[in-house]
C-alpha cells in the first residue's frame, strides 16, 4: 500500500468516492469521541480498496457524500462495526448496503471476538503499528505516525475479509456468518426512547410499585436534558443522586436538596423545578404508561437451574462448532425462549436452527444434558412416558 491519502477537502472526497465506488469492496472505519458529549462526534473517517487508503478529516470537509459510497453496491468491510454504523449514520443520514464484519466471522471460526490487532496477526501476518489509543483525533494537525496508525485500521482488512470468507464457506457457516451481518447491519442504532433510560439504572430489576415510575420520569426527564445539551446523562444528574431520587421522591425543591449525590448543576435555572416534577409525574404514573424491559416479569427468572442447565448446553453446543457461546446466545435469550416468547432471537434463523430447537426440546423435557466421560456434555434422547 502507498502512504495513506489526507482528504480534506470536498473535491478530493468526491474523487475518491469515484474510485472506491466502482471497487467490488472497501474497507471503512472511524474515530470519534463521546467521553464528554451525549452523541458521537466523528473525528476521522478511514477507507481502504484495494490499491489505496485514504483518511478524510471530517472537520475539514463534509462528510455527507459518502452516502454515495455506502448506498453503492461494493461490500463495506467493517471489524466490530455497531458504533462505526452508528457515527456513519449520524454524519451521513445512511448505513452500508452491505456489509461482512470480520469480528463477526472470526467468532463463527473458533477465535472468539477478537481484536484488530490478532486478526492481522494471525490470518494476515502482519504486526499493526503501536499507537495512543488516547490519541485526541480532534486535533490538528496529526502528524505522519497518527495518520498511518489511523490508516493501518482498514489497510488490511481486504484481505482479512477474503481469508475469513473462504474459510467460514469451508466450514459450512457462511450463510450463517451473512446472516448475522446482516442483522447487525439492520439494528437501530443512537437513542433509545427516552421513557426506556431508566432500564440502565443500577438495580432497576429490584424496584417495585411507584419507585419503577419514578425511575422511568426522571431518567426519561435526564436523557432528553443531555440530548438537547448533547452532555451525557451522569453530567445533568449523577447515577447517586437519581438513585436517591428513585428511593426517596422529592415533592418540593427542599427535599430535593437533601438528595445524596446532587451538585450544584442540578439546581440551576429551573432544572430543580423540573426534576420535582418527574419524580412526581412518576409516582402518578399509571401501570398501564410504565414501560417495562423486554424480559419483565413475564419471564420467570428464578427458575435458575433451569437457565444454568440452558446455557450449558449453549456452551457445549458451541464448543462443539467452534462458535463464541455469547455469539450464539446470552442469559436474555434462553429466559426468553424459556417463558415460551417466539420472537427472540433463538426462535428463527441460524440461532434457531443449531441451538433453539434443541433448547425447545430440553425444556419439554424430550432431551436430557449429561455428562461425557471426556469431561464435556451430551444430549440424550429421552424415551416418552408410557
Amino acid at each position: 500500500m502507498p502512504q495513506p491519502l489526507w482528504i480534506a477537502d470536498a473535491d478530493s472526497l468526491e474523487r475518491l468516492l469515484d474510485r472506491v465506488a466502482q471497487a467490488p469492496a472497501y474497507a471503512i472505519d472511524t474515530e470519534f469521541h463521546r467521553e464528554k458529549t451525549y452523541f458521537p462526534h466523528l473525528a476521522l473517517v478511514q477507507i481502504a480498496s484495494a490499491d489505496e487508503v485514504a483518511v478524510v478529516d471530517p472537520l475539514a470537509v463534509d462528510p455527507a457524500p459518502l452516502r454515495r459510497l455506502l448506498e453503492s453496491d461494493a461490500l463495506a468491510v467493517l471489524h466490530a462495526a455497531e458504533q462505526d454504523l452508528e457515527v456513519l449514520r449520524l454524519a451521513c443520514g445512511a448505513e452500508p448496503r452491505r456489509m461482512f464484519d470480520t469480528q463477526v466471522a472470526a467468532a463463527f471460526l473458533g477465535m472468539g471476538f477478537a481484536s484488530l490487532a490478532r486478526l492481522v496477526e494471525k490470518v494476515v501476518g502482519k504486526t499493526l503499528p503501536k499507537g495512543d489509543r488516547l490519541t485526541d483525533w480532534t486535533r490538528r494537525p496529526l502528524d505522519e505516525g497518527q495518520v498511518a496508525y489511523a490508516a493501518s485500521d482498514v489497510e488490511y482488512l481486504l484481505a482479512i475479509e477474503a481469508a475469513l470468507r473462504a474459510r467460514a464457506e469451508e466450514s459450512g457457516v457462511l450463510a450463517w456468518v451473512d446472516e448475522e451481518c446482516e442483522r447487525l447491519r439492520r439494528k437501530p442504532s443512537g437513542p433509545g426512547e427516552p421513557e426506556t433510560a431508566w432500564w440502565r439504572i443500577k438495580g432497576s430489576r429490584s424496584l417495585r410499585g411507584k419507585t419503577r415510575g419514578v425511575a422511568q420520569e426522571v431518567a426519561a426527564w435526564r436523557e432528553r436534558a443531555a440530548q438537547a445539551r448533547d452532555i451525557p446523562p451522569r453530567f445533568v444528574l449523577s447515577d447517586l443522586a437519581l438513585a436517591g431520587i428513585v428511593h426517596r421522591p422529592p415533592s418540593t425543591v427542599e427535599q430535593l436538596r437533601e438528595v445524596r449525590g446532587l451538585d450544584g448543576r442540578a439546581m440551576r435555572d429551573g432544572t430543580a423545578a423540573a426534576i420535582v416534577a418527574a419524580a412526581q409525574a412518576g409516582t402518578a404514573l399509571a401501570p398501564e404508561q410504565l414501560r417495562l424491559p423486554p424480559a419483565g416479569e413475564s419471564v420467570d427468572e428464578g427458575r435458575g437451574s433451569r437457565t444454568a442447565l440452558a446455557l450449558a448446553l449453549v456452551a457445549q453446543i458451541a464448543d462443539e462448532r467452534g462458535i463464541e457461546p455469547t455469539l450464539l446466545a446470552n442469559r436474555t435469550d434462553v429466559q426468553l425462549l424459556a417463558s415460551g416468547r417466539t420472537t427472540g432471537r433463538l426462535s428463527s434463523g441460524w440461532r434457531g436452527e443449531i441451538v433453539g430447537d434443541a433448547l425447545r426440546r430440553l425444556f419439554d423435557g424430550e432431551l436430557a444434558l449429561t455428562g461425557s466421560k471426556d469431561g464435556g456434555a451430551r444430549l440424550v434422547e429421552l424415551s416418552p412416558a408410557r
